[in-house]
């Protein structure tokens, strides 16, 4: 079913603003792990994407085998918003380029990092109020 995200300019228009964001996934065990981490929504696509170090403890959860649900919330002041949906890692050269591309868009161009591998995100859900 389609969040039909593309229909809603005010939460558009937030996640093109530039803000951190938090991102949450669940160690082997269970227990979250929350981080700060730029994250960028494709709203046409119901896809948020964003970039990582292959050997990030956040990469690590999302490979290895347990639960690959994230939650990626940013807040300003009263207004807020948290994306949840499967995060899948990407390390091919063509994700990890559209992801960088798009994180430019939004945030700058980030340094080097021959680690570097593409977190996509297929959202599932939004909550929020902006």
């Amino acid at each position: 079913m389609s969040l039909q995200l593309s229909a809603q300019p005010e939460l558009v228009a937030f996640w093109r603003e530039r803000h951190l964001c938090t991102v949450t996934t669940l160690r082997a065990d269970g227990s979250p792990h929350v981080i700060p981490m730029g994250i960028v929504l494709h709203p046409d696509a119901e896809v948020a994407w964003g970039i990582t170090s292959g050997t990030s403890q956040k990469v690590r959860n999302l490979e290895g085998g347990g639960d690959a649900r994230v939650a990626v919330c940013q807040v300003d002041g009263r207004r807020w918003s948290t994306l949840e949906g499967q995060a899948q890692v990407r390390r091919d050269p063509g994700s990890v380029e559209e992801a960088v591309r798009r994180y430019a868009e939004r945030y700058r161009r980030p340094r080097r990092n021959p680690a570097r591998v593409a977190l996509r995100i297929q959202v599932t859900r939004v909550l929020g109020n902006v």
